[in-house]
Protein backbone atom coordinates (compact mmCIF):
# COMPACT_ATOMS: atom_id res chain seq x y z
CA UNK A 1 0.00 0.00 0.00
CA UNK A 2 1.36 3.27 -0.62
CA UNK A 3 1.88 6.22 1.58
CA UNK A 4 -0.18 8.83 0.59
CA UNK A 5 -2.76 10.27 2.34
CA UNK A 6 -6.34 10.00 0.76
CA UNK A 7 -7.82 13.26 1.41
CA UNK A 8 -4.79 15.75 1.14
CA UNK A 9 -2.33 13.77 -1.10
CA UNK A 10 0.68 13.99 1.37
CA UNK A 11 3.28 11.57 0.59
CA UNK A 12 7.28 11.04 1.80
CA UNK A 13 9.35 13.83 0.89
CA UNK A 14 13.09 13.52 -0.02
CA UNK A 15 15.24 15.38 2.68
CA UNK A 16 18.59 14.99 4.19
CA UNK A 17 19.93 13.98 7.55
CA UNK A 18 22.83 15.86 9.03
CA UNK A 19 25.51 14.86 11.26
CA UNK A 20 26.94 17.98 13.34
CA UNK A 21 30.60 17.95 15.72
CA UNK A 22 32.41 20.53 17.58
CA UNK A 23 31.77 23.13 20.57
CA UNK A 24 29.36 25.52 20.04
CA UNK A 25 30.91 29.19 20.27
CA UNK A 26 28.79 30.50 23.36
CA UNK A 27 30.46 27.01 25.00
CA UNK A 28 33.70 28.78 24.14
CA UNK A 29 33.97 26.42 21.24
CA UNK A 30 35.01 27.29 18.10
CA UNK A 31 31.65 26.19 16.27
CA UNK A 32 29.57 23.76 15.20
CA UNK A 33 30.45 21.84 11.42
CA UNK A 34 28.34 19.70 9.00
CA UNK A 35 30.83 16.77 8.88
CA UNK A 36 28.47 14.23 7.06
CA UNK A 37 25.07 13.89 4.82
CA UNK A 38 23.28 11.63 4.20
CA UNK A 39 19.97 11.22 2.21
CA UNK A 40 16.55 10.24 3.84
CA UNK A 41 12.63 10.32 3.66
CA UNK A 42 10.57 12.16 5.32
CA UNK A 43 7.38 10.13 5.97
CA UNK A 44 3.81 11.38 6.53
CA UNK A 45 1.87 11.00 9.68
CA UNK A 46 -0.21 8.27 8.40
CA UNK A 47 -2.55 6.08 9.86
CA UNK A 48 -6.60 3.76 9.13
CA UNK A 49 -9.21 5.22 10.43
CA UNK A 50 -12.30 3.70 10.43
CA UNK A 51 -14.95 7.16 10.07
CA UNK A 52 -18.84 7.11 10.33
CA UNK A 53 -20.72 7.84 7.02
CA UNK A 54 -24.28 9.38 8.28
CA UNK A 55 -25.12 10.08 4.73
CA UNK A 56 -24.95 6.56 2.96
CA UNK A 57 -25.65 4.84 6.62
CA UNK A 58 -21.76 2.90 6.43
CA UNK A 59 -18.25 2.72 7.68
CA UNK A 60 -16.01 4.05 5.27
CA UNK A 61 -12.57 2.86 5.88
CA UNK A 62 -9.65 5.68 4.84
CA UNK A 63 -5.58 6.10 4.95
CA UNK A 64 -5.22 9.70 6.47
CA UNK A 65 -2.43 11.98 8.20
CA UNK A 66 -3.04 13.85 10.87
CA UNK A 67 -3.87 17.12 9.39
CA UNK A 68 -6.60 15.39 6.72
CA UNK A 69 -7.99 14.30 10.47
CA UNK A 70 -8.15 18.24 11.79
CA UNK A 71 -9.50 19.05 8.11
CA UNK A 72 -12.22 16.68 8.62
CA UNK A 73 -13.35 17.89 11.74
CA UNK A 74 -12.96 21.43 10.84
CA UNK A 75 -15.49 21.06 7.83
CA UNK A 76 -16.96 17.91 8.20
CA UNK A 77 -17.13 14.76 6.92
CA UNK A 78 -19.63 14.73 4.36
CA UNK A 79 -18.14 17.82 2.53
CA UNK A 80 -14.68 15.76 2.54
CA UNK A 81 -16.17 13.30 0.76
CA UNK A 82 -17.69 15.02 -1.61
CA UNK A 83 -15.29 17.01 -2.75
CA UNK A 84 -13.16 13.74 -3.28
CA UNK A 85 -15.75 11.94 -5.51
CA UNK A 86 -15.59 15.30 -7.59
CA UNK A 87 -11.68 15.12 -8.18
CA UNK A 88 -12.21 11.46 -9.23
CA UNK A 89 -11.31 9.51 -6.12
CA UNK A 90 -13.14 6.05 -5.78
CA UNK A 91 -14.34 5.87 -1.72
Amino acid sequence: MSKVCQVTGRKPRKGRSYTIRGIAKKKKGIGLNITGKTKRRHQPNLMTKRLWFADENRFIKLRLSAAALRTIDKRGLCTVIREMRISGKKI
